[in-house]
């Protein structure tokens, strides 16, 4: 950087530029043209790159670089970037190469700003203390441990207090800024693009080359960490959040003190204190989510959750496992705890806390709500959902921080699955084999939906060994043999599982990182990051020590017969891919769908 020369100084000032001090205005040493600076009032110190070049506007128009009708106070511009019709003023901040930055407002960095990072929110206990740290580094696991570990929340507060106050707000290089009216204390990354927002203050927004990220018309977001490939707009309004990687916000949503994570879609409606993990959705007006923790879920219209019980506030909350959906009009008063891959109907009063039972429909009806256990394993849907989620990860590999498991089933839910059998079993021995219907979890289960889900379960468990000899059978070098042999599988089997954020890991590998976290071993969110992608990459061989475990279990087969549980599996896998079949069929003759429409869908049951 050099000083402007005289020459170039009256050249400035003839084409409508002042400055408070000349002196403080620095230039490119070899490719300052004076002739693109217009109408531009300096206070502070400046500094000004190369002005050689274009900048691309749009498809097919570009502009020469330059900046024209603007105020700029203490700002370093990198080359080749355009700045025009700056309505008030930029302050405080390092704009990268390339940019575009048009028709605005205020684009100011003051005070020593945290532009959102370190901020505490409540999540899940709306009125409980803050409980999740948002910060650049969080994923859906860090965030999971958060809730009920203080050492992860420790660990994320020392880590951003650790980082040093900045003198600049930072625009990152390829950044396209156009028709916005105010940014304040906003760290804006890579390649991003912010068109006609409303407000955007103390946010940080990642973004990057190959996962950029956009924030669109009249959005407003507040104390905010953005992560990379996120999409705001259309009005939405984001105030104490957390959007995560290839998250998008839209159409008027509105959101406070929550968190979404990976590939989440969210228009029209609100959430307040929710953990949306991975692929949770909701589309319509009036759905609220709130106070409940949800990962890979379908909110249905005018869906709704209370927690606010009575008169001591907003402290309950409740879980929706993983997969689990509610159909229009559904409302559930927290606390309640649902198990994957279930759905949930009309108003559910009676607090049913039923982790053990997957894969259920449970519908209120009047003031009793029923449980019919495992039939939402045959459903067009479940099939229709196990396949899409990975094919609509739209993250990039070098943007994808929260781990994702999308085996199914998995062996959280597997887990699961073996409990409700022993459950339902416990349930025939205590209330008899001829009632009606039993009662469990102030709910109600039809002898013929218990024994039904019985059956349900038996073929998840061996659709589970059918996923596993499938897919992981050859990790570690060590598999079941067509030809019977079965080779020595050294790995000891999980006794626990978890699914953490949308990750399904060993229950006790996660405990050790907590142990590692709280002892000091692992003192930054990268390590435990790092820790984390570790374990998930042993999930395969995990998994198959897992089941075979099951195999183990039965008296019938047992591991040293392979033959056996390989045709039993895939026994199940046809058995519920008939299921599936027979399913859509039901739909067809509902006369809801076309019969090519059927024809294609049968053509992709294999």
């Amino acid at each position: 950087m050099r000083n402007l020369t005289d020459i170039e100084i009256s050249v400035l000032e003839e084409q409508g530029c002042t400055a408070e001090d000349w002196a403080e205005v620095l230039v490119s040493e070899d490719d300052f043209r004076a002739e693109s600076v217009r109408n531009v009032d300096f206070y502070g110190h400046v500094e000004i790159g190369s002005l050689y070049g274009i900048v691309k506007i749009e498809d097919g128009f570009s502009k020469r670089c330059g900046i024209k009708n603007a105020v700029l106070r203490n700002v370093r511009v990198g080359d080749r970037c355009l700045i025009e019709n700056v309505r008030g003023y930029i302050s405080g901040y390092e704009v990268g190469e390339g940019c575009y930055i048009a028709d605005v407002g205020t684009i100011s960095t003051q005070g020593m700003p945290d532009f959102g990072n370190g901020n505490v929110i409540s999540v899940l206990n709306e009125g409980g203390d803050g409980n999740v740290v948002v910060y650049d580094k969080l994923t859906a696991q860090l965030a999971a441990l958060m809730i009920g570990h203080e050492c992860v929340r420790k660990m994320a507060l020392d880590e951003v207090a650790a980082h040093s106050p900045v003198e600049y707000g930072i625009i990152g290089r390829n950044t396209r800024i156009a028709h916005t009216r105010e940014i304040n204390n906003v760290m804006i990354g890579q390649a991003c693009e912010i068109v006609g927002a409303g407000r955007l203050n103390s946010v940080t927004i990642l973004s990057t080359e190959d996962s950029p990220t956009y924030i669109g018309p009249d959005v407003i977001v507040e104390n905010t960490v953005v992560a990379c490939g996120a999409t705001i707009t259309d009005g939405a309004k984001v105030d104490n959040c957390f959007v995560g990687e290839s998250v998008h916000i839209g159409k008027g949503f509105s959101a406070e003190s929550s968190l979404f994570f990976a590939n989440s879609y969210m228009d029209n409606g609100e959430a307040c204190a929710a953990f949306c993990g991975p692929f949770s959705t909701s589309h319509h007006k009036s759905t609220l989510l709130i106070g409940g923790q949800f990962s890979f879920y379908n909110a249905g219209s005018a869906t709704n959750q209370s927690n606010h019980a009575y008169k001591m506030g907003p402290i309950h909350w409740g879980i929706l496992e993983r997969g689990a959906k509610t159909a229009s009009g559904c409302h559930i008063l927290w606390p309640a705890h649902i198990g994957t891959f279930s759905m949930v109907m009309g108003k559910v009063t009676q607090h049913p806390n039923i982790p053990n039972l997957p894969f259920s429909y449970i519908i209120a009806q009047g003031e009793k709500t029923y449980i019919v256990p495992g039939v939402n394993l045959k459903t067009v849907g479940t099939w229709r959902d196990v396949r899409k989620w990975g094919r609509r990860d739209m993250r990039p590999l070098s943007a994808r921080r929260d781990i994702i498991t999308y085996s199914f089933p998995d062996p959280h839910t597997v887990q699961a699955v073996a409990e409700g059998i022993q459950l339902l079993q416990s349930l025939m021995v205590q209330q008899g084999e001829d009632v009606e219907e039993y009662e469990y979890e102030n709910c109600y289960i039809k002898h013929t939906a218990l024994i039904r889900g019985l059956n349900f379960y038996d073929i998840a468990l061996r659709l589970f060994l059918h996923t596993v000899l499938t897919e992981y059978a050859g990790a570690s070098g060590n598999r079941v043999g067509d030809n019977g042999e079965y080779l020595n599988y050294a790995a000891c089997s999980p006794a626990g599982w978890i699914d953490l954020g949308g990750m399904v890991a060993p229950e006790e590998e996660i405990a050790a990182l907590v142990r590692d976290i709280a002892e000091g071993n692992i003192v930054t969110s990268d390590e435990a990051v790092a820790v984390l992608q570790g374990i998930n990459t042993e999930y395969g061989q995990n998994a198959l020590a897992y089941a075979l475990t099951l195999m183990n279990g039965d008296e019938e087969g047992g591991v040293a017969d392979p033959n056996h549980w390989r045709q039993s599996a895939e026994e199940a896998y046809a058995w519920w891919l008939k299921m599936v079949r027979d399913d859509a069929e039901k739909e067809y003759a509902l006369g809801d769908v076309e019969e090519q429409q059927l024809r294609d869908f049968m053509d992709e049951v294999k």
